[in-house]
This record gives C-alpha cells, structure tokens and sequence, in this order.
C-alpha cells in the first residue's frame, strides 16, 4: 500500500467515521470496501500499485443501499462517474470522489426532500468577523484539544458553546483579537451548528485558504451529533506539505477538543 493510500484512508476513517474505507480480508491488498456518505451503498474499490498516477477501479457493491432495487446499480454509476470528473493523474482523488457522489447524489433528492437542507443554509449568516459585535456576547470559556504535531505542522482545536450564529461569530471574533497566537495561524478552521427556539437549525463553515476543511470539520458535527458549539481548528503550517492526511489530523483534534468539551452527542 503507497504512503498516499495509507494517508487518504486515515483521513476518510477520521472524517467519515471507522470502517469507512477498509481493506477486504478475503481478496488482494489492492481492493478495499468503502461505505459511501448518507445511507448510499458500499462499493468494492481496487487501487493500483501505481495509484495516484492510475484510478482507481469500481468493481461493484459489497452492500446495496438499504436494499433497494436499482439502488446499487446506480450507486456504482454515479461513483464512477464522480472518480472520472475529479481524478488528475498524480494527485489522491478518493476525497473529492465520495464529495462529488454527494453532490451528484443530492441533485436526485426530490425537491420536496431538500427543501430543509436549503432553507438551513439560507437562513445562515455571513462568515466569522464580518461585522461582528464581540461585546454583545459574554466571553466564551474554549476547551482545548491536545495539540498535535504533524511534520512540523501544529494542530489545535478550540471548542466553546453558542446558542446562536451571532454568537458563533462574536466567540470567534473574540478569539482572534486577543490571542495573537491565533490570529497568526496558517488556518483557522471553523464550523457551528445550532438550533433555534423554534426548532430551526442554524450551520456554518469557513476553510480560511485550507480548501473543503470547514465542510468536513461540520460533517464531523453532524456524525457526532453536537449543537450548540463552535469548533476552531488552528494549523500553523510547518513548512511540509501533508496532502489528506492534513484532514484527519484536522478532525481528530476537533473530535478531541468537542469529547472534552462535552458536547458530543454520540
């Protein structure tokens, strides 16, 4: 198994939840299970020696979506056509494959369906610091994770909680005027998530230049069910560039700061 391989599936375990990518007991070394992301099917992937130069190869279902007929079938065909659009010799595509089946996979929900899911994100403010009044809000206590080195990269995550967007921002906003430290991360990674008195759900994201890292950060919410919470990742980059393995270092101390601060829900 190549270095790349080994990075990409740490990181969609920790993104994705244990098991998610897997290597088949029973068949080459080069053929693993992977369970796609809402409810969708499992797929039998082979990889090449050669991978990430070579794609990968679909080589079926393991398990069907909920059993239902044609699921897998089009679970299989909607993958393959996600690892045709996003792979580029050399460079690792499972990440952005399982995203881009997302995306085409949600284009076939029903409107009816989606409708919840967009009226949450329009519903959603702007992003942290933008015209942010810090002192309408009581200063937050952040929970801390371990800080954990990767190739020289620092990684540490912060979690307090908040029971509205406004608050979100100003808890963040807070954090970055006054510990300068923060402020002078190569990143800062957030995501929120909370619901309204009225049972209104409210959820954002930011990468702040670390591309698609605020998304799983709020994927990673979602899987460990917390509300009420706002979880800053900081990196500062240590000059070695980590490919995936940067998302897993990034979620795992998020899931070890949200467990500490208690807010996790499973």
């Amino acid at each position: 198994m190549s270095d790349e391989l080994v990075d990409e599936a740490e990181a969609i375990n920790a993104i994705y939840g244990d098991g998610s990518l897997v290597r088949t007991e029973d068949e080459c070394a080069s053929t693993y299970v992977l369970k796609l992301p809402g409810g969708a099917s499992w797929l039998r992937i082979q990889f090449p020696e050669a991978y990430p130069a070579q794609p990968p190869a679909v080589l079926g279902t393991h398990h069907s979506s909920g059993g239902v007929r044609g699921a897998g079938a089009r679970d299989v065909r909607l993958f393959r056509e996600a690892l045709s659009s996003v792979f580029h010799e050399g460079s690792e595509c499972l990440f952005d494959a399982v995203e881009e089946f997302g995306r085409r996979a949600g284009e076939r929900v029903p409107a009816s369906e989606g409708r919840e899911e967009e009226e949450e994100e329009d519903r959603t403010p702007g992003r942290p610091g933008d015209d942010v009044d810090a002192e309408r809000f009581p200063a937050p206590e952040w929970t801390l994770s371990e800080a954990v080195v990767e190739n020289k990269s620092t990684f540490v995550a912060r979690v307090a909680r908040a029971s509205s967007p406004g608050e979100a921002r100003s808890h963040v906003a807070r954090l970055l005027a006054a510990d300068k430290k923060v402020r002078l991360a190569t990143h800062n990674v957030t995501a929120w998530r909370m619901r309204g008195g009225r049972g209104e759900q409210f959820q954002d994201c930011d990468d702040d230049g670390e591309t698609a890292a605020g998304g799983r950060l709020l994927h990673l919410m979602r899987v460990m069910d917390v509300w009420g919470a706002v979880v800053v990742v900081s990196r500062w980059y240590g000059g070695v560039k980590l490919g995936p393995r940067r998302f897993s270092v990034i979620n795992g101390v998020a899931r070890d700061g949200m467990v500490r601060a208690g807010v996790a829900g499973r």
